[in-house]
């Protein structure tokens, strides 16, 4: 099984006492599960390895010969200065420690007394180094606009640029082991973009995925932490959840909005402790994997009805992806439609009909409320449907009268005393076009010429809502 280094960057540990930096070492290795650790005994040698090696966070003794700690940490502060540097002092003098934070260090701490405050000193500082590089990648990825390795990508067919900006972001916090939210409606491809995640961050280690919908918290417990033999009825022998089979790796959850409140605070302690007890163990196990949470609910709204805890909402937080509509995406029909089209075709050993244009339009004019798989279903069931010559428009008309319903309100009335009635159409059918004119009119009308609440009740993006009246202007003239 595949065990990633944690931190992802390693801890420098300087110190002249062999003694002590193996009881340091121990310390961060078996009370805090970080194992990616520089040992340094002479502190000559500091400068020379940071020259080589970039490291998250330098923990400093201050009593060495021939540099002393003071002497080095001012040094770090000029060379280094995004390097959080933790002062470790056999002696609590107020004075010293005042003395080193002026001179940059992020902490302080007395070595025999303060074990604990250390991990979560060294934690804190870890998390801010991370913040600092994310900005950095960030910063790069904005001035560059181009994805550094876009074949991460490649099982996700888009030229969107929002979707772009999505690939950039997701470039930008790979290198970072805080959560990740995915958001999006049903359909948008949220488990397709964890695994991109995974290429990015982890990509030799697995990706697991656990769907928590329905889970109580008893099978929530035993299916992400195990259970040691015996733990219950039925547990004859030891089983790892996957948790730790996602060691070094992904550990992807989704429809976490549907988590109940029980489950909610042993997630909580999990992604904040980075640990975790199996069922009938009182030893801790350690979070190697990071954590891809995804959720087609809107958890703020989730949270402020009290369904959803805030601590837990904040800290899945950390990082955001929300993956657009499909109706905010019409540049990528082209795209989706032959992917989808080649699929079908090879898995039903058929050849590859010719598309006509009137189906693209025809698409590009429906809002997909079941987006990117509804796409999928409705070319997979034309395909299984086709005979020859040019792919039918009947499926796809069909499928769309059965999941569309179009309702408006009814200008005269009716025999009923009126409210909502479906579209009507005179003896003459209306084009497509000219279909499209009304719906645009109408809800510009009742949107008092907002184009933004416009494109809204449309169920389009402002963007798609300005194109279609450019175009109607240009054929107008």
């Amino acid at each position: 099984m595949s065990r990633g280094k944690n931190p992802a960057l390693p801890i420098l540990l300087v110190d002249d006492e062999p003694a002590w930096l193996r009881s340091l070492s121990t310390t961060l290795m078996f009370s805090a599960g970080m194992d990616n650790l520089i040992s340094c005994q002479d502190s000559r040698q500091v400068m020379d390895i940071l020259s080589r090696q970039d490291v998250g966070v330098v923990l400093l003794d201050l009593t060495m010969p021939h540099v002393t700690g003071e002497e080095l940490l001012q040094r770090l502060r000029e060379e280094h200065p995004d390097v959080p540097v933790i002062i470790l002092s056999g002696l609590n003098q107020l004075d010293t420690a005042v003395r080193c934070m002026k001179l940059g260090a992020f902490d302080y701490f007395v070595k025999t007394t303060e074990t604990e405050r250390l991990i979560a000193g060294v934690r804190k500082a870890l998390s801010m180094r991370e913040l600092h590089l994310e900005n950095l990648r960030l910063r790069t990825q904005v001035l560059q606009g181009q994805l550094q390795n876009p074949e991460i990508f490649s099982a996700i067919h888009s030229r969107s640029p929002i979707m772009g900006a999505v690939f950039r972001y997701i470039e930008a916090i790979a290198g970072s082991s805080e959560p990740i939210l995915v958001t999006g409606e049903s359909g948008t491809g949220k488990e397709l973009v964890a695994r991109a995640i995974h290429k990015a961050s982890a990509p030799k280690g697995p990706f697991v995925a656990v769907n928590l919908a329905g889970l109580d918290d008893n099978v929530f417990t035993d299916t992400l932490f195990g259970h040691h033999k015996g733990a219950f009825t039925g547990a004859d022998h030891e089983r790892s959840g996957m948790v730790e089979k996602a060691s070094g790796g992904i550990l992807f959850l989704d429809e976490i909005g549907d988590l109940n409140p029980a489950s909610q605070v042993k997630l909580l302690r999990l992604l904040q402790e980075r640990e975790f007890f199996p069922l009938g163990s009182d030893e801790p196990r350690q979070v190697r994997a990071r954590i891809v949470c995804a959720t087609n609910v809107d958890l703020a709204v989730r949270q402020a009805e009290g369904l959803f805890r805030k601590d837990l909402y904040f800290r899945l937080c950390a990082h955001h992806v929300d993956l657009p509509p499909l109706r905010q995406r019409s540049e990528d029909l082209p795209l989706l439609l032959d992917q989808f089209l080649q699929e079908a075709c090879q898995g039903l050993e058929k050849e590859i009909p010719d598309i006509q244009e009137e189906l693209l339009a025809f698409l590009d004019h429906y809002s997909f409320p079941g987006n990117i798989r509804e796409l999928r279903g409705m070319v997979f069931d034309a395909v299984t449907l086709h005979k020859a010559g040019e792919l039918s428009l009947k499926p796809f008309r069909k499928a769309v009268d059965q999941n569309l319903s179009v309702n408006v309100d009814s200008q005269d009335g009716d025999d009923n005393g009126g409210g909502d009635t479906l579209l009507r159409f005179s003896k003459r059918l209306p084009t497509l076009a000219e279909a499209d004119a009304l719906l645009v009119d109408e809800a510009l009308k009742r949107a008092n010429g907002k184009q933004a609440e416009a494109a809204k009740l449309l169920g389009i993006s402002p963007q798609a809502l300005s194109k279609r009246l450019k175009k109607g202007r240009r054929s107008s003239l």
